[in-house]
């Protein structure tokens, strides 16, 4: 396996050298995105798991104080490269880099990565997208055109199998040639087509105002993402590993969820139970007024106002909703 990044790969980041000395030394390695659309919601993730730090404004490490772990600020994009070579043991990046990471170097048993966790955050989907008011009504018709993107190895992928051909070449084993020209452009790219560049784009979509204000339109999805925490296949510290992923995975499903309690007769406890069935189960206690439970469930945060009204309607009274400061559950 590669070098970790240690004393051996401070030929590559002199700077460690100077300015940390030896201090990477036993610390598990935690790559974040050091910018773009998911670097505030992991810093906001950061400081929910209680993973102190201070990063200093020109370096791109940062020693965390209550754990043997520094934090590695790297684009997304390079992410799955540090990890799935196990220089760096954890790492935060979209699954469509994942994706683009693996179709140049596949995995293997010991190389590569493993996703832990879907983060919930980041939604967004990677479409093929045209001039709104073209004549290209369909990804075929793109067949033999230009095509702008920054996930050239995707959208290399893609169009061979609209063109085709085998993933894994001719007999003679290698790969044909694409009769589609696949440019990459690293920002920007939905200019692309009004440049005169390209006839059409493969590109992130999260809400589609920027698409729809370039006069672009989608006409097929090429994979749906999101942010993901993965991990190296021989990481360092499997076990402190394993504590970050819980701690990560608790403050998702504090954002996602909220605690919500109520009373209700027994007799109608059945229909209640059926809105609010629970991550798990429902925690039913008997009050002291005979026939009367207490249910204590959680409820996902964006349902809570459908379910407390649908509550209402079968019965629940005294129904409270309270936020969930954190969390631990079982995966």
């Amino acid at each position: 396996m590669p070098g970790r990044l240690r004393r051996s790969s401070t030929r590559t980041l002199p700077f460690l050298t100077d300015i940390l000395g030896n201090s990477l030394n036993d610390r598990l390695l935690f790559a974040v995105p050091k910018k773009g659309r998911l670097h505030e919601a992991c810093l906001n993730l950061l400081h929910g798991s209680d993973i102190q730090f201070h990063r200093h404004s020109r370096l791109d490490i940062a020693l965390v104080k209550n754990h043997p772990l520094a934090l590695v600020f790297l684009p997304a994009a390079d992410i799955p490269t540090f990890v799935g070579e196990g220089r760096v043991d954890l790492g935060i990046t979209g699954r469509d880099q994942v994706a683009e990471h693996e179709c140049l170097v596949p995995p293997t048993e010991t190389t590569g990565v493993e996703e832990v966790l879907d983060l919930d955050f980041g939604k967004c989907n990677l479409q093929v997208q045209v001039p709104k008011m073209g004549n290209i009504q369909k990804p075929e018709d793109l067949i033999g055109k230009n095509i702008v993107t920054s996930f050239t190895n995707l959208t290399e992928q893609y169009f061979r199998k609209l063109e085709g051909q085998a993933a894994n070449g001719e007999a003679n084993g290698e790969q044909p040639k694409l009769k589609t020209n696949i440019k990459y452009v690293g920002g920007s790219v939905e200019a692309a087509c009004a440049l005169g560049v390209a006839d059409g784009i493969v590109d992130l979509v999260e809400s589609g105002e920027t698409m729809r204000a370039a006069g672009l339109k989608a006409i097929s999805t090429v994979m749906d993402t999101s942010a993901i925490l993965i991990k190296s296949k021989s990481p360092s510290d499997p076990k402190l590993v394993d504590l970050i992923a819980s701690r990560i995975r608790g403050v998702i499903t504090a954002q996602k969820f909220v605690l919500c309690t109520y009373n209700i007769e027994r007799s109608k406890l059945e229909a209640a139970s059926r809105i609010t069935p629970g991550k798990r189960a429902p925690t039913i206690n008997a009050l002291e007024e005979e026939g009367w439970v207490a249910v204590s469930v959680m409820v996902e945060r964006k349902k809570i106002a459908v379910v407390m009204d649908e509550l209402t309607a079968v019965g629940a009274c005294d129904i409270l909703v309270m936020k969930i400061e954190n969390s631990r559950t079982i995966p």
